[in-house]
């Protein structure tokens, strides 16, 4: 399993089936990135100038909502994960 470092945490993105209002299921090459996820690893903290850490808003198991470009793709063992700053993140569903 992926371990994040600092504020960055690891989510397995939820994809959704897309249909159009006649009922037309639309192919991959046309839908939008998804935007919901569920996090699968959380780093250790964000740490500040002064070496206090401070812990994440976030833990493993919650369905979040993130920015539509952020983060970095990464396939592992056959599975893709999104590795994103706790920034990017923008609220717990």
């Amino acid at each position: 399993m992926i371990k994040p470092l600092g504020d960055r945490v690891v989510i397995e993105a939820l994809a959704k089936e897309e249909m159009t209002k006649s009922g037309i299921v639309l192919p991959d090459t046309v839908k939008e990135k998804p935007q919901e996820g569920k996090i699968v690893a959380v780093g250790t903290g964000k740490t500040l100038e002064n070496g206090q850490k401070v812990a994440l808003d976030v833990k493993v198991g919650d369905n979040i909502i993130f920015s539509k470009y952020a983060g970095t793709e990464v396939k592992v063992e056959g599975k893709e994960y999104l590795i994103i700053s706790e920034r990017d993140i923008l609220a717990i569903i």
